[in-house]
């Protein structure tokens, strides 16, 4: 039988990235400011957008944050997440992309907010991104965004969240709580439902000793 080892996110990396969430809440807030993006009244819902995660970092942080929920709510979001998981692979089976509410949405509320992922709050505004090879992407904002950004902004003046430095930062994060040896564990690619359905990360130890 394989024996399985925990990944736990020590106070020290989870301070760290609390800290990245922070910085980016208000880059967000700045950046919303000054194009006038509001959500309220948006006939849109971001929590039904499929994303995809790729930390055992973030990970293991939005479990850090489900362990504190009560029992009940936490039984019900579990549930959720494998209805979730069961709907999108019948979408994804069919060449579509799924768009079903995320299991964390409670109400319309998400019930882990304090604990959301990283693409949770970058999502909205514009964004770019220098990649290794020095290639940059830009991301032009959700479609409200675009809607009621400034006619002056058009010619990519926008105003937007540089997200090099901040995906560097969870990158170091992440290779840390490996043990600077990221490349021997299995990749992590895994919505939300997954995260939760599947468990706090686990990883074989004979796979981690390679």
């Amino acid at each position: 039988m394989k024996t399985l080892q925990k990944i736990i996110l020590p106070a020290e990396l989870s301070g760290r990235l609390s800290a990245v969430y922070t910085e980016i809440q208000l880059e967000y807030d700045r950046i919303a400011e000054q194009i006038g993006l509001r959500c309220s009244g948006c006939p849109d819902n971001c929590c039904d957008s499929y994303f995809l995660h790729y930390t055992y970092a973030e990970w293991a942080y939005l479990w850090e944050g489900l362990r504190n929920l009560e029992s009940g709510t936490l039984e019900r979001i579990i549930s959720r997440a494998r209805n979730y998981i069961e709907e999108s692979d019948r979408s994804l089976a069919k060449g579509k992309r799924p768009q079903q509410m995320c299991p964390l949405n409670d109400n319309g509320l998400c019930a882990l907010y304090s604990h959301r992922l990283l693409i949770c709050r970058l999502h909205g505004i514009p964004a770019t991104m220098t990649r290794p090879d020095g290639k940059t992407l830009n991301f032009p904002g959700c479609f409200r965004c675009q809607e009621v950004a400034p006619e002056s902004c058009t010619a990519g003046e926008l105003p937007a969240m540089n997200r090099t430095s901040i995906l560097g930062r969870v990158a170091a994060i992440e290779s840390e709580l490996l043990g600077g040896k990221r490349h021997l564990f299995p990749r992590v690619r895994k919505t939300i439902a997954a995260m939760i359905a599947d468990g706090p990360p686990t990883v074989d130890k004979l796979f981690c000793r390679r």
